[in-house]
Formats: structure tokens, C-alpha cells, sequence
């Protein structure tokens, strides 16, 4: 069964009584030449645990149980469920569905009953663009055992989590990606490869998760200040870091030891200058 092919989901739907419900993200990749970039990120081995989100009707996960040793699939649309089940667990043995939110799912238990001892797994998804962002820090925050995350998601976001310092599309989000991972786009992907087309662009972004952070700060401290530096854009640092308690004259020292001019904003601070300014303010606290 060929699930990239428009006219396969259709009958599939249509057997089901299903329509894409847009409320819930629902673009279904149709472009196997987009798989194929998906799998090849994912440099998936036979005795990998894969995690996906949000599945769908089954079309990328028929690819990733060829390829992997087990596949754990969470889908919000219960009448989706239903479809996999069909689609693809009557076929791959070793895919397991799971019906649930992925924001609410707990994902460390999900997993440490499912993963080989001291093993990490790899998320593979076409993730539904409304929740991508908190989907993205979630599991980037959490401290969940993986190993890389490979994901489609719309490609304005893609660029803000691949963005270096300086530019428009520099923020929080790329600061928390790079932190945590190493991000590259592999590809951009036009609306023409869903069904049905979203009204904007994607992209597949793959993320390598670092075993240690690429600075030395204190990991909460050091993302209150990177809040704090964006939630007003507008403000110079010596001005936005004060939102966090601290004088302006503490603030003002802080930056100036960091050797950063407190006129600054925070889109222009690298991971290594707002680890530095961490590393000032909070040196006293201990925090």
C-alpha cells in the first residue's frame, strides 16, 4: 500500500469517514523524494527507537518501521488511531500507537519503558505546526534520552532555529536550539508535496542533541536572561535585564565586565556573551 499516493489516503478517508481537520494540523505528506531527505536525516539503524508525533494517516511511519527496530507513535485524532492500525500496525509488528497529546503524554515514562538499557531514542515527525514551538522546547527541556530530532515544520520557524546572532530571526527559540542541539535545514519543502496543501512553505530541520551545553553557565539562570533580553526587543540590555531583580548599575557592571556595550540588545548577544553576562549576574548568588 502506497500511503504517499493522494488517491490511496483518499479512499483510506473516505473508508473511514475522515476529512483533514485543520484545527489539528493535519497536512499529509504526499512527496516520497521528501521522505527519502526525512529517512536519510535520520540515519536510522535496525535497532533504533524511533518516537513520532502525530502520524497522521501512516505515510512516513510505513518508511520508518522498515528502517528502525521499533516505532512509538502518538496521535491526538482518535479516528486517526483507528487508520494506523490499519495502515500500518496490521503490517509492522513493531510499531506501537499511541493515543494521546504529545504536550501532555508523558514522554519518560513512554520511553524508559520501551528503550533498551543506557539506549537514547530519535524523534521522526511532520509535526502539526500549531504546537511545534512548546512541542520543540519540551523536548528539548525535559531531559529526554535522545539522540537527534528530525522534524517538518513551517519554514519561518526552521530559520529562527538555525539563525545566528544579529538578524531578524534571531531569538529566544534559536538561542534554546542551539543550546540544546545542533541544528541544520536539510531541506525546503513546498505546499504542493501535502495533502492538502498548507498555505505556507516547510522545512525539514534535523537537530543532533549535545551530550554537554556549548557554554558554561547555570542552565535556569541562563535562560532567565535570555528572556529577559528578548520578551522587549526594543530595550537595551541594560534596560531588559533589569526585569529580572537586579539593579541597573548591577546590570550596567555585569555587561561592561562581559566586555558588552549595555546599549546592546539581545538579538546581537552570541551563546557565549549571554552565558558571560549569566555567569555576572548570578556569580553571587550561586544560582
Amino acid at each position: 500500500m502506497d500511503l504517499a499516493s493522494p488517491g490511496v489516503l483518499k479512499a483510506i478517508m473516505a473508508r473511514h469517514g475522515l476529512r483533514p481537520q485543520h484545527r489539528l494540523g493535519q497536512n499529509f505528506l504526499i512527496d516520497g523524494r521528501v521522505l527519502d531527505a526525512i529517512l536519510a536525516a535520520a540515519a536510522l539503524a535496525p535497532d533504533d527507537v524511533v518516537l513520532e508525533i502525530g502520524p497522521g494517516l501512516g505515510t512516513l511511519t510505513q518508511r520508518l518501521a522498515a528502517a528502525a527496530g521499533r516505532v512509538l507513535c502518538i496521535e491526538l485524532d482518535r479516528g486517526l488511531v483507528e487508520v494506523l492500525r490499519e495502515t500500518v500496525v496490521a503490517s509492522y509488528p513493531n510499531v506501537d500507537v499511541v493515543h494521546g497529546d504529545a504536550n501532555r503524554v508523558d514522554l519518560h515514562k513512554l520511553l524508559s519503558e520501551r528503550l533498551p538499557p543506557g539506549r537514547k531514542a530519535k524523534v521522526v515527525a511532520n509535526l502539526p505546526y500549531y504546537v511545534t514551538t512548546p512541542l520543540v522546547m519540551r523536548l528539548l527541556e525535559e531531559g529526554l534520552p535522545l539522540e537527534s530530532i528530525v522534524v517538518m515544520v513551517q519554514r519561518e520557524v526552521a530559520e529562527r532555529m538555525v539563525a545566528p546572532p544579529g538578524g531578524k530571526d534571531y531569538g529566544a527559540l534559536s538561542v534554546a536550539v542551539q543550546y540544546y542541539t545542533e541544528p541544520a535545514v536539510v531541506m525546503r519543502v513546498s505546499p504542493a508535496s501535502f495533502m492538502p496543501q498548507p498555505e505556507v512553505e516547510s522545512a525539514v530541520v534535523r537537530m543532533r542533541v549535545r551530550t554537554e551545553p556549548p557554554v558554561a553557565a547555570p542552565e535556569r539562570a541562563f535562560f532567565r536572561v535570555v528572556k529577559a533580553a528578548f520578551g522587549q526587543r526594543r530595550k537595551s540590555l541594560a534596560n531588559a535585564l533589569t526585569s529580572l531583580g537586579f539593579p541597573k548599575d548591577v546590570v550596567q557592571a555585569a555587561l561592561l565586565a562581559a566586555g558588552i556595550e549595555p546599549g546592546r540588545r539581545g538579538e546581537s548577544l552570541s551563546l557565549e556573551e549571554f552565558a558571560a553576562v549569566t555567569r555576572n549576574l548570578y556569580s553571587a548568588e550561586g544560582a
